[in-house]
């Protein structure tokens, strides 16, 4: 099976560590060529093809994308939207190559023409939804039929053994957060979260690492914080090894792959309710309302409880990613829904 993935994307984050483990771990009977925009391609390659084409994200066409795709010929094009009008014109390039399976990570607005988007995902050989929320804008506001609607659950790497960082007596507590720097993540709401909790004497320093847009905003506000940013983060595996806890403050997600990374290592969690995230953790984690500072500042503090509650917390949340969020099962129900795509049949 001939295999194009198309990331047409500004910036690194979940919905391209997302391709990213569905090209690495295809078997070797799919050829994989992955065409991504420049700002995330270098993060993109590996044993597979790859090609760089120009962003079109929120563009009217395609057509360096539609040109490299016909000279590719696949059997099948996986295309990632962000958003549901974000990629169209990428849509519209691969559905005019091949059949095409989109996956849809965010939900969100149909932009100022709706009956043209509808019209651009009528033709979509299956739409993969990592929530039910999403599952349910696809079929019902964007009008692809229920059999190719598939909601695929996001799955991560789950390390073999928990490698979790000693901390000194009298050392803070270091907790992460992963992922874009834009509103969407919510981590203007997590530094003051942290402002609240740092006059009370409470030792935290909290640690951010990606980039994005609101960078330079967020450095702003964390000005005399014990917050600390890394920049873009090539070995966030080795990035968690280094943290007491994580925090994803989201204020819309499905379900985030960097949440799941943290749980599978082990780490305590705090996270919002958002998308299926609520549902799909249980009690492996504590879950806020999304944009509740108070509440957050509460999760966070928890975790300064006990080193037996942290323990107990990750622990959960180990053994909840191990049972629910392995990356196996995330590519090998994606591969069932793209071959049979690529074959001519829907996906059951």
């Amino acid at each position: 099976m001939r295999l194009a993935v198309v990331v047409d994307s500004d910036a690194f984050g979940g919905a391209e560590v997302y391709a990213r483990q569905l090209l690495r771990r295809a078997p070797g009977f799919v050829q994989r060529t992955v065409l991504a925009a420049a700002p995330v391609v270098d993060q993109l390659r590996g044993a597979y093809g790859v090609s760089t084409i120009p962003l079109t994200r929120h563009g009217a066409s395609a057509p360096e994308l539609r040109r490299l795709l016909d000279r590719l010929a696949p059997d099948v094009v996986h295309v990632n939207l962000v958003d549901p009008a974000s990629n169209v014109a990428a849509m519209e390039a691969a559905l005019a190559c091949a059949p095409t399976v989109v996956k849809l990570h965010l939900e969100g607005s149909l932009g100022p023409d709706p009956a043209d988007l509808r019209a651009a995902y009528a033709d979509v050989a299956g739409a993969l939804a990592p929530s039910a929320v999403i599952a349910a804008q696809l079929c019902e506001d964007i009008g692809v039929p229920a059999p190719r609607v598939h909601h695929i659950r996001n799955g991560v790497d789950i390390p073999p053994r928990l490698v979790r960082r000693v901390r000194r007596p009298g050392e803070p507590l270091v907790v992460g957060a992963v992922g874009r720097l834009t509103e969407q993540k919510g981590f203007d709401i997590l530094i003051e979260a942290v402002r609240r909790i740092d006059p009370r004497g409470q030792w935290l320093d909290v640690v951010m690492a990606g980039s994005g847009r609101d960078a330079e905003a967020l450095h702003c506000q964390a000005t005399g914080l014990p917050v600390r940013f890394v920049g873009h983060c090539d070995d966030v595996p080795a990035l968690l090894r280094t943290l007491d806890g994580f925090c994803l403050p989201s204020r819309r997600e499905a379900l985030s792959l960097a949440l799941l990374e943290a749980m599978a290592a082990g780490l305590p969690c705090v996270t919002t309710a958002v998308g299926d995230t609520a549902e799909a953790v249980g009690d492996a984690a504590v879950v806020v309302a999304p944009e509740d500072v108070d509440a957050l500042a509460s999760g966070l503090e928890g975790l300064l409880r006990t080193d037996a509650w942290r323990s107990e917390l990750g622990n959960r949340a180990r053994a909840r990613a191990v049972r629910d969020f392995d990356a196996e099962r995330m590519v090998s129900e994606t591969l069932t829904v793209l071959a049979e795509a690529a074959a001519g049949r829907p996906a059951a």
